[in-house]
């Protein structure tokens, strides 16, 4: 048996072992591994949030709002906060609608949360309170759903861009989010309590578009008509500025109500309105003179593997000036074969069919152009008629942008300005040549061309009183499946307004007319609504036109335009002149009362007055009143007034 000091000694020994093991642990846990247990316990206690940054908004050109960021509030009180917890807590009470009972309830509480969501006006009187804590819940708003949908696009689930311009420019308008901490329990329970702000959210930039708010309705509002008026499948309009390449309007609709990207995305076969670009190819190499002619062939022509060439305006012999005025496939199929695939196709490539436009827009269709080596026989007599080839609305729009624009093909716009969070402008469009496609001279005979079609042609149905126009006309039969569909054909009308200084060019395409309507061609479908869309642009006071270059351009010689629903019966020569023909003129005024106020304002536009709004609304009434005559071009103030709401 061990002796007492031997046992004591081993005792001593072993105590000495525990105590280093400890102070070696406890040097462990505290130096070593001491980082690690501190996060684990702030993570235990402490919950790191993500605040969301304001998305920025989408503008049109004038500044009118397209999407916003809606902002809302969560409300947090902390009753032992409040300096004056009775005057306070009446405010609170009336802000958040809470009866005083109620108040009392959750002010015994330790922190009172109201979920809401309230917004900034029901919050306006509390927010500088102390005590109050807001928790802000942003929402993207759409202050007219239906504004170029197809264009703006939407965001998703996640608060991200998903489709359209929203989904383009993303990164720019998402800003970048801050972050805060709120504490937890043991339990891992969120205490009710304000979060600890660690890093500040940064808004979106806002986005500036060129499209004009009254433009686009204005084309929205055609082509829904023209859907409907000719039970189309659908239909797209693109509206262009050709000195800028900037879009003012872009309208795309089925016959479903659905708004697809479709003057983007979707390409067809132009026919006609791609006759410009043979003629733009013979002029520029001098293969066709002015006296030049061709025999209509009495107006059916057989070429080799193809389908038997067919004009609806036969004449005996044609020049250039006539083939394209009165669109015969017959002279412009002998007049293409002046040339050699490698300049048609160079032609084509020029004014940019075939290639991206390169506008900024996720998912835009580049079309088809094969190149020549793939043509077949009868493949340039095709293209030389708008078929073989596949384009887009927006390739069209470009194309004959660069005629206006003296031959010069410039890239198109969407965005007009990117301005930071405070206002700054990062960016701003500035027109982006892409190539000169033909020299000034051989432009303007290509214009002089399209006014034939106005002037005598196809395209006499498009005609404005007081104004020229230059145009061109294009039916085509559909694609459906990889086959010429029966009986189904794309109408197509390109314009340039005014025909000799060009402010903007306008492109109409109406998919499947029913031809028991209207008719399927081009003259009866799409040219009456790019007639309507100038129309309706000239009596408006807002949209983007030149008003002292629209005085300056000569005057076409007036037509009886038809009074008839849906088409504007009368238009005024702009700027206004009293003591004119049209002036003298005298229109009634139709009452509107009690409708809203687009369909009021659309109305008298339609009745050739001028409107100033006075009010927001429904229509009340005007002055002068439902009734009473007035002078075409005159204005007619319109009142209005929110509707009274209905009382509990």
């Amino acid at each position: 048996m061990a002796k007492p000091a031997v046992r004591l000694q081993a005792l001593e020994v072993a105590l000495l072992a525990g105590l280093a093991a400890v102070v070696l642990r406890a040097g462990q846990v505290q130096i070593l591994q001491g980082g690690r247990y501190s996060e684990e316990a702030r993570a235990q206690r402490t919950v790191r949030l993500t605040l969301d940054a304001r998305r920025g908004g989408l503008y049109d050109r004038d500044g009118t709002a397209i999407a916003l960021t809606q902002e809302n509030y969560h409300v947090g009180i902390a009753p032992n906060e409040l300096r004056d917890p009775a005057r306070d807590g009446q405010a609170i009470a009336a802000a958040l609608h809470l009866s005083a009972q109620d108040l009392r309830t959750a002010l015994r509480k330790r922190y009172a949360y109201f979920g809401g969501p309230f917004s900034a006006v029901e919050i306006q009187h509390i927010r500088t309170l102390r005590g109050v804590h807001l928790e802000p819940v942003l929402k993207r708003f759409y202050p007219s759903p239906t504004f170029a949908r197809a264009v703006v696009g939407a965001v998703g689930s996640d608060g991200g861009g998903a489709s359209g311009l929203e989904r383009w420019f993303d990164s720019l308008l998402a800003g970048r989010p801050g972050a805060a901490v709120v504490l937890k329990d043991r339990a891992g329970r969120e205490y009710e309590s304000p979060s600890r702000l660690i890093a500040a959210p940064v808004p979106g930039a806002d986005v500036v578009l060129t499209l004009d708010a009254e433009l686009q309705e204005i084309a929205q509002r055609s082509l829904s008509e023209a859907v409907r008026e000719t039970d189309a499948a659908g239909g797209d309009v693109v509206i262009l500025d050709p000195k800028t390449g900037e879009l003012l309007a872009v309208a795309s609709l089925r016959r479903d109500g659905s708004t697809p990207p479709s003057a983007f995305t979707e390409t067809y076969e132009p026919g006609s309105i791609a006759k410009i670009f043979a003629a733009a190819a013979l002029l520029t190499l001098g293969r066709v003179g002015a006296g030049d002619h061709v025999s209509g062939e009495g107006g059916r022509y057989r070429l080799p593997g193809r389908p038997v060439l067919v004009d609806e305006h036969p004449l005996p012999s044609l020049t250039l000036a006539d083939a394209i005025a009165v669109s015969s496939n017959i002279a412009m199929a002998k007049f293409a074969q002046r040339l050699k695939p490698r300049e048609q196709f160079a032609m084509l490539r020029d004014f940019g069919l075939g290639t991206p436009t390169g506008v900024e827009f996720p998912t835009e269709s580049p079309g088809r152009l094969r190149l020549p080596s793939e043509w077949s026989g009868t493949s340039q007599v095709s293209l030389a008629i708008g078929y073989e080839v596949a384009v887009t609305p927006l390739q069209i729009a470009v194309a004959y942008a660069a005629i206006a624009n003296d031959g010069l093909l410039l890239a198109p716009a969407l965005v007009r300005e990117i301005r930071d969070p405070d206002g700054d402008v990062l960016y701003r469009h500035r027109p982006e040549p892409v190539r000169r496609v033909v020299s000034p001279r051989v432009a303007k005979e290509l214009r002089e061309l399209l006014q034939g079609v106005v002037r005598r042609g196809t395209g006499s149905g498009a005609t404005i009183a007081h104004f020229e126009l230059a145009a061109k006309t294009g039916t085509a039969r559909r694609v459906v499946h990889g086959k010429y569909a029966p009986d189904e054909y794309t109408a197509s009308f390109a314009a340039l307004f005014p025909a000799d200084a060009p402010q903007v060019v306008v492109v109409v395409k109406i998919d499947d007319p029913d031809p028991r309507k209207k008719g399927y061609f081009s003259a009866q479908t799409a040219a009456p609504v790019t007639r309507s869309l100038i129309e309706q642009a000239l009596a408006s006071r807002t949209v983007t036109l030149n008003e002292a270059r629209l005085a300056a351009a000569p005057a076409a010689a007036p037509q009886p335009l038809e009074d008839e629903e849906g088409a504007v019966p009368y238009v005024v020569p702009w700027p206004y002149r009293p003591g004119t023909a049209a002036a003298r003129a005298d229109r009634t005024v139709p009452d509107v009362s009690g409708r809203p106020l687009r369909d009021a304002v659309r109305a008298l536009h339609r009745r050739g007055f001028r409107v100033a709004l006075r009010g927001w609304g429904n229509a009340e009434h005007t002055w002068p009143a439902a009734g009473a005559t007035a002078r075409a071009g005159s204005v007619v103030t319109l009142f209005a007034a929110p509707p009274a709401r209905a009382r509990p």
